[in-house]
């Protein structure tokens, strides 16, 4: 396959940056540096571009398979909830003029429903640090619910995701929070990068969300 990855130098986006291309696809990473998750490999082409600009999503992303993205929101203290949602409609739109169809996306977990209605974000103890970030994401995957011109999927991962060992254990699951029998939801990084990375190959979860759990 031909990947796009935005954000392809963060903790997710690296490690699923390096699954793919230990599986033989071609990824071009776009970060605003243009450094590169690996260094060496002919399968990796790496750009600096802003992931805002549509007309050179647009460009960048034509001739490619799937346009991917681990992009997060800013954890600065601002409220990062309306220049992330802007973010995502220049992205959408860049798309769209590309002439992909599809886009897969590394989601959150505060939206995960652990109750009828209720999110994880609406509970006591989600942390606040994290609550912006948190209805970020959720805005994020309520206007994916209405794209009707791409096939997309929205990958949670666990609460709990952490860098750690590649094991090659998950499970997946939807809408609703995943636990352990401990009670806890986790996943390492390149646990959830071997699901996003499976989930691309299969495209079995088109227009749905997905979470991913050990």
């Amino acid at each position: 396959m031909k990947i796009v990855l935005l954000g392809a130098t963060g903790m997710v986006g690296s490690r699923i940056a390096v699954e793919a291309l230990s599986r033989e696809h071609e990824v071009t990473a776009i970060t605003r540096s243009g450094l590169a998750p690996e260094d060496g490999n002919p399968r990796l082409t790496a750009v600096a571009a802003d992931a805002s600009d549509p007309e050179r999503i647009a460009e960048l992303a034509a001739g490619h398979d799937v346009v991917t993205s681990a992009l997060a929101p800013p954890r600065d203290g601002s409220d990062p909830r309306e220049p992330f949602t802007a973010l995502y409609d220049g992205i959408l739109r860049g798309v769209r003029q590309s002439g992909v169809r599809r886009i897969v996306i590394v989601g959150g977990a505060g939206s995960l429903l652990v109750g009828p209605g209720k999110m994880l974000l609406d509970t006591p103890e989600f942390p606040a640090a994290y609550k912006g970030e948190a209805l970020a994401h959720h805005d994020l995957l309520t206007k994916l619910r209405d794209v009707d011109y791409l096939d997309w999927t929205y990958v949670s991962p666990a609460p709990e995701i952490t860098p750690g060992v590649r094991t090659g254990a998950y499970r997946i699951g939807g809408e609703r929070l995943l636990t352990g029998d401990d009670g806890t939801s986790s996943i390492s990084a390149e646990d959830y990068a071997i699901a996003f990375v499976d989930e691309l190959e299969s495209a079995e979860h088109p227009n749905e969300r997905i979470s991913v759990v050990h």
